[in-house]
């Protein structure tokens, strides 16, 4: 696959959005985003604090209570979004571009499934909008009952690097169509795309005050909205340890309603009656896909004994062919990693593997140039036990472990604290379906991986988080339900 060649775009210090205007931060601070194919500095952002949180909460509430916002008809409200949308999508290439340049990612992944993705979440929920409606309820004596499905209000939202504007999207689509309010903080790695979906938030006609934009660091600003006593619900998506830090600050301010998408470990199991070939090749791109930074990475692959080296062949073949560089050139499949931090991190976790007897079959090492770049690393004879195969590493590093039928897999695949995805591949629709219940998971492919669509809810079991996004079960996140009562006949 190849695409036009885009070149990467030049990007002037960016402010916050507050209350309809772009300001500095009250300290005057600012940051460097850096562009992880090089190293180098793209431009200083404005950094958010307690101060500028405060500010940007001011105004959502303020919007929120405005017959300029609440009082909307919900059609215009979702007129808004398409509007948006359409915007995005006439600035396709720009957006695209501006997300490979702060993130790394290949350009291809870029235009190809970042922002069509965003565009199409916010086309769905603009469809929502004027659809979010209660029940009339049969209820015994002289009384009818219904119900009224409310905004929430004001909403803080605190979102990732791995996929900037794609989360942005799930964040604010929801809660825009339902009436409320926002104050997003996006990842100090990657605000530059969130930002600029705020220029275009306000060139579609949003209201001042409906989206807030405060870029800054989690201890600080990420630490300011949690605790927030004015934010009626947070949002988070980001790592476990992160994400119990702000369920205790939301618990200890004033018992927010809180939604968290944490991380994964997932089992992806290849069984000998599947189609081989394409198992194998999908549970590539299941683990390499995005550098390895994706939540659902398919980084516990179980292979059935018999077929253990045919897949491990199959894979190790592809990693070596990965064309690993420039994430502007159209023919790149895997750019950097999102940050110097991270890379370092990954590194760490292939010595662990290494140490701890796995063998390093491929990959495990980091290129010598500059960037962040990690080579393909796949790790066989992996142990449960092994730090590499308990550990989330956000990483392209692939563990595979064999085993010997379904129930003994089902039992491995559940030894993680977390339960985002899981896959099994198989031609026996029973085998397929008795894995699907048995893998505690909030979601399970059969037969593919990584499928996702708007519509579909995504969220996890355990330790991977509270509550659903995507599809109707993400407005209940940004919405109270009120029973009224009415007496009749007197």
């Amino acid at each position: 696959m190849t695409t036009a060649t885009i070149a990467p775009p030049k990007v002037t210090d960016k402010k916050m959005l507050i209350d309809g205007k772009w300001v500095d931060s009250v300290s005057g601070k600012t940051f460097e985003t850096i562009n992880p194919a090089t190293g180098d500095t793209i431009c200083r952002v404005a950094e958010g604090d307690k101060p500028d949180v405060d500010l940007a909460v001011k105004a959502a509430r303020k919007a929120f209570e405005s017959k300029a916002w609440s009082k909307m008809a919900p059609a215009q409200r979702g007129r808004l979004l398409y509007k948006l949308a359409d915007l995005m999508e006439a600035r396709l290439n720009e957006l695209a571009a501006l997300e490979t340049l702060d993130n790394g990612k290949p350009i291809r992944d870029s235009l190809g499934g970042d922002v069509p993705s965003a565009i199409a979440s916010y086309r769905y929920y603009a469809g929502w909008a004027d659809k979010i409606h209660g029940k009339t309820i049969s209820v015994a004596g002289p009384f009818t009952a219904y119900t009224r499905h409310e905004p929430v209000g004001v909403c803080g939202q605190i979102i990732p690097w791995n996929f900037p504007l794609l989360m942005q999207a799930w964040k604010f689509a929801p809660a825009l169509a339902c009436g409320c309010t926002v104050v997003l903080k996006p990842a100090e790695q990657t605000p530059l795309t969130a930002l600029r979906v705020g220029e275009l938030a306000l060139e579609a006609g949003f209201p001042e005050g409906v989206i807030n934009i405060v870029p800054g660091f989690g201890p600080t600003a990420g630490a300011a909205i949690a605790g927030h006593a004015n934010i009626d619900k947070v949002a988070f998506t980001g790592s476990t340890e992160v994400g119990k830090l702000i369920l205790k600050a939301a618990a200890e301010s004033n018992l927010k309603r809180v939604t968290l998408e944490l991380g994964g470990k997932s089992p992806n199991i290849i069984f000998a009656d599947s189609d081989v070939d394409t198992a194998a090749k999908h549970s590539y791109y299941a683990i390499f896909y995005n550098m390895g930074q994706c939540c659902t990475a398919g980084s516990r692959l179980f292979v059935e004994d018999s077929i253990h080296d045919k897949v491990l062949e199959t894979i190790s073949g592809m990693a070596k062919k990965q064309v690993i560089g420039d994430p502007f050139d159209p023919n790149t499949t895997q750019g950097p990693q999102v940050s110097k931090e991270q890379f370092h991190t990954i590194l760490g976790f292939i010595e662990s593997g290494k140490k701890e007897g796995a063998a390093c079959v491929t990959g495990g090492k980091k290129l010598d140039r500059a960037g962040y770049f990690v080579e393909p690393t796949v790790f066989d004879r992996v142990k449960d036990e092994m730090r590499i195969a308990q550990e989330e590493i956000f990483g392209p590093v692939l563990s595979m472990l064999s085993f010997k039928d379904a129930d003994e897999v089902i039992d491995r695949g559940n030894r993680t604290n977390y339960g985002l995805a899981a896959a099994v591949w198989t031609k026996d629709i029973n085998k397929a379906n008795k894995l699907a219940a048995g893998l505690k998971a909030g979601t399970v492919w059969i037969n593919c991986y990584n499928v996702t669509d708007t519509a579909v809810p995504f969220g996890g079991f355990k330790m991977s988080g509270l509550g659903r996004e995507l599809g109707e079960y993400a407005l209940a996140n940004y919405t109270e339900v009120k029973a009224v009562y009415t007496a009749i006949g007197k």
